[in-house]
């Protein structure tokens, strides 16, 4: 489904990404992970358009998205939550919803504010699915700025749903969660991938990681240092050195 061709990536003398290769399958949940700095949320941002490549290709379902702007990516069927919560806070959880799925279909046959109200009832039915999927139902009506922390992750997480993805891209979205929360994300992120989502998982919670993932990638300044099953991962002494901090002689 995606694949990523001697990709690189350079800030000045910077090589952020260093010829980078991977593959991601449909259907799977694909890991990365790596040390802070590893060139991580710098390949999740070259894949959605935030920031050109230095070098290299990026490829979605047999067709280049390099040169392609990042509101064409989404119409395509690549989405993304973040690291920091990009909510509209003064928007309630409802809206904020409606708007990511109108982000990806102009809807003709609704004036501006009967479409604003949500009247169309085919998108009143798919976000009102998306709220029972995200527990946030009872919240619909409240401020995103008004929510929990917890309740805010899963919201950034319902609205790139929302934009009905083929492929979705998490950046650390276990960040800042308490150990219940990351065992509902983990259901969560299972649920999509049943539904049909190709997920890239990058993050730094090694329980999340190992837990839900079909494959990992790890990344070291820049390059890939290994890739393979979670179980592989954890035998790999490289991967104990750079990232997980020991090794089996330890």
């Amino acid at each position: 489904m995606l694949e990523i061709k001697s990709l690189s990536k350079h800030f000045g003398g910077v090589k952020a990404l260093d010829m980078l290769n991977l593959s991601i399958h449909e259907g799977e949940i694909f890991g990365i992970i790596g040390p802070n700095g590893s060139g991580k949320s710098t390949l999740v941002n070259v894949v959605c358009g935030v920031f050109p490549p230095t070098k290299g290709d990026v490829v979605f379902s047999g067709k280049t998205v390099i040169g392609c702007p990042a509101h064409e990516r989404l119409s395509s069927g690549i989405a993304r939550t973040f690291q920091n919560i990009r909510l509209f806070p003064g928007l309630t959880v409802w809206q904020n919803l409606w708007v990511a799925r109108n982000s990806i279909e102009d809807i003709k046959s609704e004036s501006r504010v009967s479409r604003w109200l949500g009247k169309n009832s085919k998108v009143k039915k798919e976000i009102d699915e998306i709220l029972e999927f995200s527990s946030l139902a009872e919240r619909a009506d409240e401020l995103a700025s008004s929510l929990a922390f917890g309740e805010q992750r899963r919201l950034e997480l319902a609205r790139a749903t929302a934009t009905k993805p083929r492929l979705l891209l998490l950046d650390e979205p276990a960040a800042g969660m308490n150990q219940d929360e990351i065992r509902d994300l983990d259901s969560r992120i299972r649920q999509l991938q049943k539904k049909g989502t190709t997920i890239i998982l990058v993050e730094h919670v090694m329980e999340l990681v190992m837990g839900v993932t079909d494959r990992i990638a790890v990344l070291n300044f820049g390059s890939k240092i290994a890739e393979g099953t979670p179980d592989d991962i954890q035998k790999n002494e490289a991967v104990q050195e750079a990232y997980l901090g020991y090794t089996e002689e330890d």
